[in-house]
């Protein structure tokens, strides 16, 4: 969320039918209430709220046609819901509310949680000693995720049984197949070869689903500088039980990523920078949730491409409706034959 704009004529809320919902459902809420939406995101509109005595964040499915699954704000507010309690680093929830005739969709509110947010993943402004920090506690939070006990936190119903990357390819193929615009090769290669070349999956656990640098917000500064310290993790919309190492393979992206001001660290790693090593971060996850290692990589880096793949399609779908949330979007969207050609990529190094 890079700052607050000023709400368009097509993302604007009822405020008075709003703060009557949330007068009604929000402890301590006292209005008058103003809002701005947050200029990132492409996905679920995000606004922030303020009154005099607290700022909230609202979440909101996008108004007008959307693809099936796509846009669960229940989800997200459940899985927060259910996680605060236990103390893992999410917003406090606030409510849910599925009424679409109170701002004209399905909606949550959570707690503001002020910090930092780190756009970048090379941390340009941070010292060796800092980013490798950050980066421990990035690995520490995700292993703490993980090894969440989900049926005491209200989880345990929260995923379907089975293998998690089979529902997963069935699903991206479903939404790509609901989203297709043109015929890409790559994309029809990786539909054909994923389903036949699925892992055992040996653990679950809840999975977030998007689990980079820039969906968490980092403590902020204190006396000593900035603090390593993960105080919130944020976007939980394609979260659900799961194969952990979904998560743990998608935060490696970053180590094969070519550095373009996101999350990319390729060639960036060693002592010279601080960024740990992949193989320094696969030890630390392992050691953290007892695993004696993971499988091959390369499998897992053509999965989360394929899935990227089909979210950046949808985004694309959402364009061409009138939909689409961001001013980014075509931005994004232009990278889609780089994504579906370089999960083939990993997919041949798999051995396909």
């Amino acid at each position: 969320m890079v700052g607050t704009i000023a709400v368009g004529d097509k993302d604007r809320l009822d405020l008075d039918k709003l703060g009557a919902w949330m007068t009604a459902n929000v402890p301590g809420y006292a209005g008058p209430l103003t809002y701005a939406k947050f200029a990132g995101g492409q996905s679920n509109p995000t606004y922030r709220l303020d009154t005099p005595e607290r700022a909230y964040v609202l979440r909101r499915k996008p108004f007008g046609p959307i693809l099936p699954s796509a846009h669960a704000v229940d989800r997200e507010y459940r899985v927060i819901a259910g996680l605060h309690p236990t103390g893992f680093q999410v917003p406090r929830p606030y409510g849910l509310c599925e009424d679409a005739a109170v701002i004209g969709s399905a909606f949550y509110v959570m707690e503001m949680v002020e910090g930092r947010t780190i756009w970048d993943g090379a941390m340009p402004d941070a010292t060796p000693p800092e980013r490798n920090a950050h980066y421990e506690a990035m690995v520490d939070t995700l292993a703490a995720l993980h090894n969440t006990d989900y049926a005491a936190a209200g989880l345990g119903e929260y995923g379907k049984p089975g293998n998690y990357f089979e529902r997963q390819v069935g699903r991206w193929t479903k939404q790509y197949r609901a989203a297709e615009t043109e015929h890409m090769e790559s994309v029809e290669r990786l539909i054909e070869w994923l389903p036949r070349t699925l892992p055992e999956q040996t653990r679950t656990s809840i999975v977030h689903g998007d689990y980079r640098i820039d969906n968490m917000i980092f403590a902020a500064p204190n006396s000593n500088g900035a603090e390593p310290k993960v105080i919130a993790v944020l976007d939980w919309e394609l979260s659900t039980l799961g194969d952990p190492l979904a998560d743990f393979s998608y935060l490696l992206m970053s180590w094969v990523t070519e550095p373009e001001g996101r999350s990319g660290v390729l060639g960036m790693t060693g002592p010279e920078t601080g960024i740990p090593t992949i193989e320094q971060v696969v030890d630390r996850y392992c050691a953290a949730t007892g695993r004696d290692g993971v499988p091959d990589l390369n499998w897992y880096f053509a999965y989360n491409l394929f899935r990227l793949t089909g979210i950046v399609q949808g985004i694309k779908k959402r364009i061409i409706d009138g939909t689409a949330s961001s001013a980014q979007a075509e931005k994004t969207v232009a990278k889609i034959h780089g994504l579906a050609d370089a999960a083939w990529g990993f997919a041949v190094k798999a051995g396909a």
